[in-house]
């Protein structure tokens, strides 16, 4: 059996968000016509910045920090995006800053630290999370866009159906791959039908449909709420990577992983539990 050949991150980037809309645009105007999925101009403007620092961002330096370091240190770097999100509210107002709070940031970056390999006696082999300056910096870039797209798609999501948000996100999203990373370049690649039908599938599965039940998500939930949920992907994400890669886990680096995931927990606590009522957070002006 062929071994794929390895894809560009930049194109595969590009490529799920392209083929998402390729295949929503017709579904949509077909079940409800243009006039009903147009938004004003504001708005539009919003979801072309969601689709190009939210998505986009997050996508493409998502999948360079795996190039350049792994899929464990990718995960777990990215997924200290709800630390983010609580920070940006907190100082927004909406929420206090307490002891609770601060322990779990701190928990956070303990656990970065294991998870990284910074601490700890590292193998004779090398630590099988591998730390490169550019793929941490990826990461965290990531992780912010991540956290952007959280708190600013929660407020549109909440005045407009998912799927004509999503929609919009998607067009500048791949409008942008366009400037950035030109048709000609894709050509001059030259994939085969393997490579692209990967990508095909891909889009769809990673995209598209994970895209619209989160969506719907954040329509319901403040940020902090939805983004802690998708925590449970790094757990899947890792566990899948040792199955399937060969990526092993050193004892102190799942006690890193394990700690990331408390603080996530932990910075939620507060405002679940404080005076036994539950804080609601209103929608980020």
């Amino acid at each position: 059996m062929a071994q794929l050949r390895p894809i560009d991150p930049l194109i595969l980037s590009q490529a799920r968000t392209t083929f998402s809309l390729l295949v929503l645009v017709p579904v949509l105007v077909s079940a409800r016509g243009w006039q009903r999925i147009k938004l004003p101009r504001a708005d539009f403007i919003q979801c072309l910045s969601l689709g190009l620092l939210g998505v986009a961002a997050s996508n493409y330096f998502y999948y360079v920090a795996i190039q350049k370091t792994n899929v464990a240190t990718a995960i777990i770097l990215q997924y200290t995006a709800p630390v983010w999100v609580l920070l940006y509210v907190v100082a927004r107002g909406q929420q206090r800053l307490t002891l609770q709070k601060v322990a779990a940031v701190g928990c956070a970056i303990a656990g970065i630290a294991l998870a990284i390999g910074l601490l700890g006696t590292k193998p004779a082999a090398g630590p099988a999370l591998r730390l490169n300056s550019y793929g941490f910096l990826a990461a965290l870039i990531a992780s912010f866009s991540f956290a952007f797209y959280n708190v600013a798609g929660h407020r549109i999501l909440a005045r407009y159906d998912r799927w004509k948000v999503l929609l919009w996100v998607l067009v500048g999203t791949s409008t942008f791959w366009i400037f950035v990373n030109p048709p000609w370049k894709i050509i001059a690649a030259h994939y085969g039908w393997q490579p692209w039908g990967f990508m095909l599938v891909f889009s769809l599965l990673s995209v598209l449909g994970p895209f619209s039940c989160y969506f719907a998500g954040l329509q319901h939930l403040e940020p902090t709420r939805a983004i802690v949920a998708s925590c449970l992907e790094p757990v899947f994400s890792i566990v899948l990577a040792a199955l399937a890669l060969g990526e092993l886990l050193r004892p102190m680096q799942t006690v890193g992983i394990v700690l990331v995931l408390l603080a996530i927990v932990l910075i939620q606590l507060p405002e679940r539990t404080a005076r036994g009522v539950e804080l609601v957070v209103e929608p980020i002006e």
